[in-house]
């Protein structure tokens, strides 16, 4: 049964998938509220709103970048289910930090000096409690679920997490910034409590010492996955294709506020469509491959997004910005004669986005032992981060140049055709050796 639906009833996926929403519903209540609040709130230029934006961004990254391969090694040897439980109760700890940076910037006291590290510090926290946890939730699906049901078990995982982030940043962009403050606690909470039910995932393999020097360890993490032909291609193409997001999800809120004159609920609705896209593409290629793992179709999604995001460039460039500073409420910009336009450009972009990303995070969880799994999602951590790291400096080198905005865009298609050319040589590797555990590297 290669259908979805059937997971959902299960104990040996449901928790899981239920811990790993709250978690990304939360990372994204926090981060956007943090967002939101400081470039409608505090700042008042371009260039300061852009920057902001980046650099809580890259804070959130930088830990996948650093930390993944120790995460990875815990990953494989040690039980799953237990570094689910203490990467939980961690999350308890930082969002009780990040409540109190929140309320100090809601009630205005010391925002730069305390309320903003404290923010900042909590946001970091979260992108370690993140790195630690993404090498699992890919990993002990091999290990729970079928072969048959890992496509779709990776396919619902990717679209319960954009439902998260959808729920989160609805929450984020529409409640007030102290009741945001006192949900990232609440949810923390019962993320602890869902993480318990996760069954036993115990390692396959004889545990080995640990190299805590992550320098070494993520440059040998990242060498020894890279030596199959295939794994390093799915990782390229994955790199890439987060990269354009992260170029995506850093322009959004200034773009709405200063290209398009909206306000916070708008710039809120387009991270609502763009998860929403995410996660209907995450379902949909499920059923176009009809639950083989492939990069088939891989390609042509990516190329597609690259055409969308061009498309809602161009959509964006013929905005007239409002003068007086007035900011359109959502009523107000859905009223706009070109806003059907924009929104149906920014869902083809996330759609055709979920329909390439999925099967090539099925395809590292299938194509290597399963001894291997979790360091191999972690080496895509790693380069995956540092390649998101990289496009969020891009963005704030180009606007503190003056490059526009909305023509930053352009350098996210532009990346598209990178990936899309990635992603037929993954097709090909695929083709020519098979994708099975075991099977010959192409080097």
């Amino acid at each position: 049964m290669t259908t979805t639906t059937h997971l959902l009833r299960r104990r040996r996926f449901l928790p899981l998938f239920v811990t790993q929403l709250l978690g990304a519903f939360n990372d994204n209540l926090f981060k956007n509220a943090i967002v939101f609040f400081m470039v409608y709130s505090v700042f008042d230029s371009d260039k300061d709103e852009a920057s902001f934006s980046a650099i809580a961004s890259a804070l959130f990254i930088l830990p996948f970048f650093v930390l993944s391969a120790l995460a990875g090694q815990l990953a494989d040897m040690r039980d799953k289910a237990r570094i689910i439980r203490w990467v939980k109760a961690l999350e308890i700890v930082i969002m009780t930090v990040g409540a109190a940076g929140l309320l100090l910037a809601w009630q205005g006291i010391a925002v730069h000096l305390v309320a903003m590290p404290l923010m900042m510090l909590a946001l970091f926290g979260m992108g370690v409690h993140s790195t630690f946890f993404g090498p699992i939730k890919y990993a002990i699906l091999p290990q729970h679920l079928q072969s048959s049901e890992v496509l779709a078990g990776t396919g619902l995982v990717e679209a319960g997490t954009y439902l998260a982030i959808l729920a989160g940043t609805i929450l984020a962009g529409w409640i007030p910034v102290q009741w945001a403050a006192g949900g990232v606690v609440v949810t923390a909470l019962i993320g602890y409590w869902a993480s318990l039910s996760v069954p036993s995932a115990p390692p396959v393999i004889e545990a080995e010492p640990l190299d805590f020097h992550i320098i070494r360890a993520s440059v040998t993490l990242v060498r020894n996955t890279m030596q199959d032909r295939r794994v390093f291609l799915a990782i390229a193409a994955i790199s890439f294709f987060w990269t354009v997001g992260a170029v995506l999800f850093i322009e959004f809120p200034p773009l709405s506020k200063r290209v398009l004159s909206a306000s916070k609920e708008v710039a809120s609705l387009f991270l609502v469509i763009f998860s929403i896209g995410v996660a209907l593409g995450s379902l949909s290629i499920n059923a176009l491959l009809k639950g083989r793992v492939s990069a088939r179709y891989s390609p042509v999604c990516v190329l597609v997004m690259g055409a969308f995001v061009v498309a809602f460039e161009q959509v964006c460039s013929h905005f007239t910005p409002l003068s007086g500073g007035h900011l359109m409420s959502v009523r107000e910009f859905l009223g706009q004669p070109l806003t059907p336009w924009l929104l149906a450009s920014l869902g083809g972009i996330a759609i055709s986005g979920g329909m390439f990303v999925v099967p090539l995070y099925a395809f590292l969880t299938t194509c290597v032992d399963k001894s291997q799994t979790a360091r191999t999602i972690a080496a895509n951590n790693v380069v995956n981060s540092g390649a998101m790291v990289i496009g969020a400096m891009v963005a704030v080198g180009l606007g503190a140049m003056g490059v526009a905005i909305i023509q930053q865009l352009l350098l996210a298609a532009a990346m598209c055709l990178i990936s899309a050319w990635l992603g037929w040589r993954l097709y090909c590797a695929e083709r020519t050796f098979g994708r099975g555990a075991g099977t010959p590297p192409s080097n």
